[in-house]
């Protein structure tokens, strides 16, 4: 079997990798060296910008069908409440976090990944592969003991911490291992758990309860250096002595030990090979970011190997991935970094100063909009982006590297649709509040014109907005200029 594109790796950001290169045209086979998919709960909550890429996707039903929706987190210190914040004001259509366990995630996105008619290969290793100027030669190990030599146009590495992919190109994945040892329990409650984030800083440590639904809620503690499986007796110490009181736990489900491991690559692109999700990047699970980060990863570089797959692009357009997703990847793994060794202070000095601060900071409504912005991605843009174009200024935000947010637009047909529909295509949205511009023949496929309903506040009229397939500002440019749009789309691509 032959294709375009080999996607190793069969997680979430593989099958979203592989669905998202599918449904933009593209020949794809995917392959995994485990017989089935993983039964454990793993990453558990999907943030309002990964459901937005899920929507311009245009598989996000099933998520809100199955996921528990959340808005509230809540910190507390030594029992007492410090701070809360709500995503329950967040603009888009999706203020709230879905928790979900990456078990269902992955069911979820294998069965999209089928609908566009591709298969997981499972079983199946890469043993090596050969990068050259052209094409990417792999070998591929199967059950049976036989090996399979194929040949494609680009390798994606979405395999993982231990990603093979990685290993093979000699990239470094600097970073560290903290020190802390930590405990993980998805278990039944009784007691009164609030359908919340709840964060719990004590003398003795940390303690975070996540909903999962229907009475099941993960705990996670740092513990003291300790051996052998963690048992229900452990975690029902935790609760007693960090929880916020009255909580039993019964019914375990995954019980594990771990440590957190702060790693990544320095570039993302090697060639015609290229490394997503925790391949290229690892952090702390504070913040539940990793699976997020990864499958934004997918988005950012799927809709941009399309086109050269298609040959709509040159190759050029792909250098705008590494730094583009390596600059995230930089953010997150700060922001995960210090929320982590904020919540273990063991000095009570410092433990004080802490509570102090955030109880003080709560309170500020510019606090809470950057907590729950961070936590959210909505937040989260590329400033520095090789693909930005011309702008007019911030204040005609979104600028450039922004996130485009979804809007309702008007068509000459009484059918309703909105951006993010437009952008399923793979193509650009040209945005403007009077007459769609026309645009030359040679751009008329690549490129859709669309005009925003009256009334719609974050785009403004006097401007043209070109939107990228991934829902990010490519440039803006007055409303009678379509000429700036046109020179820039000519250039990028050629």
């Amino acid at each position: 079997m032959t294709a375009q594109v080999i996607v190793v790796g069969a997680g979430p950001v593989g099958l979203f990798m592989a669905a998202s290169l599918a449904r933009l045209g593209v020949g794809v086979r995917i392959i995994d060296q485990a017989a089935a998919p993983s039964d454990k709960s793993k990453a558990l909550v999907i943030w309002p910008r990964t459901l937005e890429q899920l929507d311009i996707h245009g598989a996000v039903d099933p998520f809100l069908t199955e996921g528990l929706k959340i808005t509230d987190v809540h910190l507390m210190a030594q029992r007492r409440s410090l701070a809360r914040a709500s995503l329950g004001q967040l603009p888009g259509a999706y203020p709230f976090a879905l928790f979900l366990p990456q078990s269902d995630t992955e069911r979820l996105l294998s069965a999209d990944l089928l609908r566009l008619g591709v298969t997981v290969e499972r079983s199946v290793e890469l043993r090596s592969f050969e990068p050259a100027p052209t094409h990417v030669t792999a070998v591929l190990g199967h059950a049976d003991g036989s090996t399979e030599t194929v040949r494609a146009d680009w390798l994606l590495g979405c395999d993982g911490a231990h990603s093979a992919v990685r290993h093979g190109l000699s990239l470094p994945f600097d970073g560290e291992t903290l020190t802390s040892d930590w405990v993980l329990a998805d278990l039944m409650l009784d007691g009164p758990a609030a359908a919340e984030v709840l964060i719990s800083w004590t003398p003795d440590g940390v303690l975070a309860l996540f909903p999962m639904g229907r009475g099941r809620f993960r705990v996670i503690a740092d513990v003291p250096e300790s051996q052998g499986e963690v048992t229900l007796d452990e975690v029902q110490r935790l609760l007693e002595g960090r929880g916020p009181g009255g909580l039993t736990g019964r019914d375990p489900i995954w019980l594990a030990r771990f440590k957190i491991n702060e790693r990544k690559v320095a570039r993302y692109r090697v060639g015609r090979v290229f490394l997503a999700g925790d391949a290229a990047h690892i952090h702390s699970p504070a913040g539940g970011q990793g699976m997020n980060t990864g499958l934004q990863d997918a988005a950012n570089l799927a809709w941009k190997l399309a086109l050269v797959c298609r040959g709509k692009a040159g190759e050029g357009i792909l250098d705008s991935y590494s730094p583009e997703r390596s600059a995230i990847g930089d953010l997150v793994l700060r922001n995960a970094g210090r929320m982590t060794r904020v919540a273990l202070f063991r000095a009570r000095w410092l433990q004080l100063v802490r509570n102090g601060i955030v109880r003080v900071a709560a309170r500020l409504p510019a606090f809470r909009r950057r907590l729950v912005g961070d936590l959210s991605e909505l937040d989260l843009y590329y400033p520095d982006s090789p693909l930005n174009g011309p702008s007019i200024g911030r204040w005609a935000a979104p600028a450039p590297g922004d996130r485009a947010p979804d809007c309702p637009l008007v068509g000459a047909s009484m059918r309703k649709t909105r951006l993010f529909e437009k952008l399923r295509a793979g193509r650009f949205v040209l945005l403007s509040g009077e007459t769609a511009p026309a645009l030359p023949e040679t751009l008329a496929k690549l490129v859709e014109t669309a005009r925003f309903a009256a009334g719609t506040e974050v785009y403004r009229p006097e401007v043209l907005y070109l939107i990228r397939p991934d829902g990010y500002v490519a440039m803006t440019a007055p409303a009678d200029q379509p000429d700036a749009a046109t020179a820039y789309l000519s250039v990028l691509l050629a």
